[in-house]
């Protein structure tokens, strides 16, 4: 019968998986899991709800109205950081220019990286139409089979000419280590970190060339806006190839305690460095005058705690916000944008959504964005 025919509507973290079934059974849409660890649930990756066809509009309605995960989103992370550096790739060559920054960081830090790459299930990248049960049962599961297959193959290539590059001398030897999962990539990316703990994640962009809804894909602003773990993107054709490129360093600054935080995380990462930080102060309509009262007593601060740092202060207009930005990239070339990230941060207070995504996305600079 047509009605008992199950179909994948989600495939998600176990957390996740578990939040959408209980959401779908209370409005009445039967819903069950699979690839389930039976022994370990929690740590469960690619966790399949399924239900039955002729639920799906009534399921589809549901999800698209609903805010599932906001409370497991919000959820903060326990426990020590391991000394381990994230890279999510795709194979593209973005992938190649974000290893490449990640692993002069782990020889830096004396740790090791490990890659990630999350193939996405056939069902929901449209790839398998559905007939009856056992016909589509086959053809997913050979589908996922030859996914993840090709999946393999093309890390232990990306790998195999990582080392020949260590072996020229091109990057420095540092260990890999690599994790394949199926599922929703932000998803997998958000929860393997939430795992693992990893010092930082270095994610691949795609540079000012590109069209500008390409720039930064959702992935990256999915993992931008969730994770509770520093992050850097680094677009595919930036300059930058090592710490020791740093020069200059814009801090989008919300002047509070949290600016601290962020500084804090940027100098564990480049203790060794002498670069100048440029604290960029966004006001408000409302305490401009304040505002820069507080960077000045900011900088203060920092100029005593952080040596190794020379800092100024500056203010972008709200009427002039690129140009303002335009001219203090022209004095000095920016190297790196750092942006602490909680509620209500730094982007909001750009007001115009364009104009944060052309100050912050547009160049080919990279950017540290620190939840705090």
């Amino acid at each position: 019968m047509p009605d008992d025919r199950l179909i994948t509507v989600a495939i998600h973290t176990y957390d996740h998986a578990v939040a959408l079934k209980n959401l779908l059974e209370s409005e009445g849409v039967n819903a069950v899991l699979q690839n389930v660890n039976l022994n370990h649930p929690a740590v469960s990756s690619g966790v399949r709800v399924r239900i039955h066809e002729s639920d799906l509009p009534l399921a589809l309605r549901i999800i698209e109205n609903t805010d599932i995960f906001g409370s497991l989103k919000s959820t903060e992370v326990d426990g020590a950081v391991n000394p381990m550096i994230l890279v999510p790739i795709d194979f593209s060559d973005y992938s190649v220019k974000a290893c490449d920054i990640a692993l002069h960081l782990a020889s830096r830090h004396k740790t090791h990286i490990t890659l990630l790459n999350t193939y996405l299930d056939p069902y929901l990248s449209g790839n398998i139409q559905l007939s009856d049960s056992l016909s589509y049962d086959i053809a997913e599961s050979e589908m996922r089979r030859t996914l993840d297959a090709e999946a393999r193959r093309l890390m232990d290539d990306f790998i195999r000419k990582l080392r020949n590059r260590m072996k020229l001398n091109e990057i420095p030897p540092v260990k890999i280590t690599s994790e394949i999962t199926e599922g929703v990539p932000e998803e997998a990316i958000t929860e393997y970190a939430k795992e693992n703990k990893p010092q930082l994640i270095v994610m691949g962009t795609r540079g000012k060339g590109k069209k500008e809804k390409e720039l930064i894909g959702s992935v990256t602003a999915e993992v931008l806006d969730s994770c509770r773990f520093p992050v850097l993107t680094v677009p595919e054709s930036v300059n930058l190839s090592k710490a020791d490129d740093i020069k200059h360093v814009v801090l989008f600054s919300n002047l509070d305690q949290e600016d601290i935080l962020a500084l804090d995380a940027i100098y564990r990462f480049f203790s060794d460095e002498h670069f100048n930080v440029t604290m960029i102060n966004v006001p408000d309509k409302k305490h401009s005058k304040s505002g820069r009262q507080a960077a000045d007593a900011l900088k203060g601060y920092c100029e005593s705690h952080y040596p190794r740092f020379t800092f100024t202060v500056a203010d972008l207009s709200l009427s002039s916000i690129v140009e303002d930005f335009n001219a203090i990239q022209q004095r000095q070339p920016v190297d790196l944008i750092a942006v602490p990230n909680k509620k209500k941060n730094i982007f909001a207070r750009l007001f115009n959504p364009s104009l944060a995504h052309r100050l912050l996305f547009h160049s080919d600079i990279p950017m540290m964005v620190i939840p705090v």
